[in-house]
């Protein structure tokens, strides 16, 4: 019986540390993911706000020769 536990106690240890180091890497995958995530979605909202500003341009070039003619 003793034996047992022993072997059951030396068998477990390698075991919890293997598990533990697995767990470890893939929390550090999923952290490293969520940052990129956060990235693209930085950039993406930043790519969103240079084209509207840039449609907001575009707008007004093309109101701009309309309200010259309006004038006239």
């Amino acid at each position: 019986m003793t034996g047992t536990i022993t072997i059951i106690m030396v068998f477990s240890i390698p075991l919890v540390a293997i598990l533990t180091s697995h767990y470890q890497r893939v929390a550090k995958i999923k952290h490293n993911m969520i940052k990129d995530e956060i990235e693209l979605e930085r950039l993406k909202h930043e790519n969103y706000l240079l084209e509207t500003e840039k449609m907001k341009l575009d707008l007004s070039k093309l109101e701009s020769p309309l309200d010259k003619t309006h004038v006239l």
